[in-house]
């Protein structure tokens, strides 16, 4: 593999950190992550954050990752991060339920500008007006796609979250801000779907896991005409985070869904948003 100039760093300590963070993970259990030493967890996402963040080509980035070819130390990566995301996200919302002024408290996450801009962009790319109703898949503990499009473009909001204990917390974070009336989280994964309410946009987050099972049960269950947003990583490093882009879909999967349009994210959003038309109708 050749050496690249990235503030230093060859392609070679590159993948070096790569390694090195997969070995500090692999033997972690969900639990360690989501319950145990906060430092040690804390500074193994600081380091992957510090490598995500680096200012590299998108050719040289898929050119080192492509050069590793070990699926499960993507697989593993990918997964400790979505399990540090909620862990900072219940943190966050039972910080929320303590508060005399949810609001504010939920306006001064560090994430909120974030999913401001984020939100404005699926709202804007799927053409969304007020009081159409938007499927969230994988809502989490803090769902806070929901509750931005809600309160601030006057929609419906559905959450899908697997964990039970997690729609329990989002339900009462929900209710904390007043947003019970607008936002309903049900227990569940994609095989809900489609729900009986009438949809106008389902999406699916970022890391949400694993996206190709999920893209193909879409792709079965959907009716045709449903509008799907994806939020995917393939910006520099952050490839690293989510293999698993569209663009590696089945052709049989990838031809049930017309692209409408890939809006690529701008500061401070790191995610790309596809959006796609289920193309035929729910197969049996």
């Amino acid at each position: 593999m050749g050496v690249c100039s990235i503030r230093g760093h060859s392609a070679e300590s590159i993948t070096d950190e790569i390694l090195k963070i997969y070995l500090s993970i692999k033997d972690l259990e969900d639990e360690d992550i989501l319950q145990g030493n906060s430092n040690y967890v804390k500074n193994i996402n600081q380091k992957l954050d510090e490598l995500i963040t680096l200012p590299i080509e998108d050719e040289a980035a898929e050119a080192i990752l492509n050069g590793y070819r070990f699926n499960q130390l993507f697989d593993t990566i990918a997964a400790f991060r979505a399990l540090y995301t909620i862990k900072i996200e219940t943190e966050y919302a039972n910080t929320i339920l303590a508060s005399n002024d949810p609001w504010q408290v939920l306006q001064n996450f560090s994430f909120y500008p974030n999913y401001c801009q984020l939100v404005q962009t699926e709202y804007q790319g799927a053409e969304l007006k007020a009081n159409d109703t938007v499927v969230f898949l994988g809502s989490g503990p803090l769902p806070l796609t929901l509750m931005v499009m809600c309160h601030q473009h006057g929609l419906k909001g559905i959450g899908i979250e697997q964990d039970e204990q997690r729609v329990e917390l989002s339900r009462k974070v929900v209710d904390k801000l007043g947003l019970s009336n607008s936002i309903k989280i049900i227990h569940g994964n994609h095989y809900k779907l489609p729900l009986s309410e009438r949809v106008e946009l389902i999406m699916i987050a970022g890391q949400a896991q694993p996206k190709k099972e999920i893209i193909e049960q879409l792709a079965k269950a959907l009716p045709a005409g449903t509008k799907v947003s994806c939020r995917i990583y393939e910006k520099g490093l952050r490839r690293l985070l989510d293999r698993s882009i569209l663009v590696d879909l089945p052709a049989n999967i990838a031809d049930e869904f017309n692209e409408s349009c890939r809006i690529h994210p701008q500061p401070p959003v790191n995610n790309t948003v596809v959006f796609a038309v289920k193309s035929s109708a729910a197969r049996s």
